[in-house]
């Protein structure tokens, strides 16, 4: 991989990294606020609360029916679920809603306790200028302090008991002063307790985090897509290289085989001149036997050499298939007939199961890679060997052809290799005549491949021949 790759990768997983903490970081920050919010909703219900105690407060009392009656008012289950007024000892003096389970005091983190779907809120009461705590008692109790004091009967104004030099306010002038500590101890106003609803805030919460999870996969998706691009032009551009130098070479190569096979085509005029030359020498009749020998060996050598020549010049021209309705099983008993002479030298037994069907193919090039392929299994197979020619439908838009022999086969590691220009199994094979087969198969775009002939031999089948279509 390339600096520039590395470079720009870089750069996206840093900006996928930037990303992501930022989403998560606006999540806290929303959750936050979230929080910050419900809580300066208890602190406003509180406000309220402590204006509600302030005015029911009667010479220091409060009337806890009326309290509650007034706490029951601003109770929503939605939003404010429970309220109670707590004395110094903790203990509940007054309430409204659901009965709140207060948590242990550690529990308490800034005056918030987070339990479930409930925020429980604790703030002391505002007295302002008064420092006399405010006394909240319940009506009937209040009357019955009222009723069962002896003292309210001899109270005279003249003998009023001092004013405490801490108080703004007096006690109650019926009020015995050890019963009245008492009361501050047990009915005091020293705390309220709010239980305020999570499920808006977690409700809210859980929206934010989800919309931040599909800014986030979008995100990603983004870099992804921006990062698999990359990878494709970077990809696309080395491949439009390749490309280019491979036109080139082939380019080069394609001049290279022209020049061979006018080269090759030029080398067969002076080899037929020498076996010409031969030929006139061998046909003397005062020759020696020696002279006459060499003569044929020559000729023979030509030959070999001529037909090889051949071969290459037919591998390297070009291709052009011109498409026309052939009839198979034509053109197969074309092939046997040509071929017939070396099947009778050989007494091998030549099988043609070809059906009639019209193919889409150049018949001139489909006769020529049919005759290769039996060509090479003549040569293949012993004296009174067997070749089969087979050739069916194998659908109603393909049909397939199929060479087999009982000869010694292909080798498991050579049949992909035997289709290339020049690798041949025969001793005096030039190995051109499969490679032309290939050609042509791949030209009409067929497939072909090498197989096992069970028991023995080699089977070589042609697949995807294409039917003639009924107009």
């Amino acid at each position: 991989m390339t600096r520039r790759s590395w470079l720009v990768y870089g750069v996206l997983a840093a900006v996928w990294i930037a990303l992501v903490g930022w989403q998560a970081d606006e999540h806290l920050r929303v959750s936050k606020n979230l929080r910050d919010n419900l809580i300066n909703l208890a602190r406003t219900k509180s406000t309220t609360c402590g204006k509600l105690l302030a005015a029911g407060v009667f010479r220091g009392v409060i009337d806890r029916e009326r309290l509650e009656a007034a706490l029951n008012a601003i109770v929503n289950t939605n939003e404010l679920r429970s309220v109670e007024l707590l004395n110094k000892s903790e203990e509940v003096v007054a309430s409204a809603g659901k009965p709140i389970e207060l948590p242990p005091p550690g529990d308490f983190t800034s005056a918030v306790c987070w339990t479930g779907d409930t925020a429980i809120v604790k703030y002391p009461v505002d007295l302002g200028t008064n420092m006399v705590p405010e006394l909240v008692i319940a009506r009937a109790e209040l009357r019955s302090m009222f009723t069962n004091n002896p003292e309210r009967r001899e109270f005279n104004p003249t003998n009023r008991p001092p004013r405490p030099p801490d108080l703004n306010k007096e006690r109650p002038y019926w009020m015995k002063e050890e019963d009245y500590q008492a009361l501050i101890n047990n009915k005091s106003a020293h705390s309220f307790v709010i239980a305020v609803s999570v499920e808006p805030v977690l409700a809210a919460q859980n929206d934010d985090f989800w919309m931040r999870v599909i800014i986030a996969f979008l995100g990603t998706a983004a870099v992804v897509g921006f990062a698999v691009g990359w990878r494709s032009l970077v990809t696309t551009s080395e491949l439009q290289l390749r490309l280019v130098r491979a036109s080139e070479q082939n380019l080069h190569l394609k001049e290279m085989n022209i020049a061979a096979a006018g080269l090759a085509h030029e080398t067969r005029n002076p080899l037929n001149i020498i076996r010409g030359l031969a030929q006139l020498v061998c046909k003397q009749e005062d020759i020696s036997p020696e002279i006459r020998a060499k003569t044929r060996d020559i000729i023979n050598e030509t030959d070999r050499v001529t037909a090889q020549l051949n071969e290459f010049i037919n591998y390297s021209r070009p291709r052009e298939v011109r498409r026309a309705a052939t009839d198979l099983s034509a053109v197969a008993a074309e092939v046997a007939h040509a071929l017939n002479y070396d099947i009778e030298e050989k007494k091998i037994r030549l099988e043609v199961l070809v059906e009639s069907v019209v193919i889409e193919a150049d018949e001139q090039l489909l006769r020529q890679a049919l005759f290769n392929l039996v060509l090479n299994a003549v040569q293949a197979v012993p004296a009174q060997g067997i070749i089969r020619i087979r050739a069916s439908r194998r659908n109603n838009e393909e049909a397939f052809i199929e060479i087999s022999d009982n000869g010694p086969g292909v080798p498991a590691d050579q049949r992909g290799e035997i289709f290339k220009p020049y690798f041949t199994t025969h001793s005096d094979g030039a190995g051109l005549g499969l490679a032309v087969v290939a050609q042509i198969v791949l030209a009409h775009g067929w497939e072909i491949e090498c197989l096992a002939n069970e028991p023995a031999g080699a089977l070589f089948r042609i697949s995807h021949v294409k039917l003639k279509m009924k107009e």
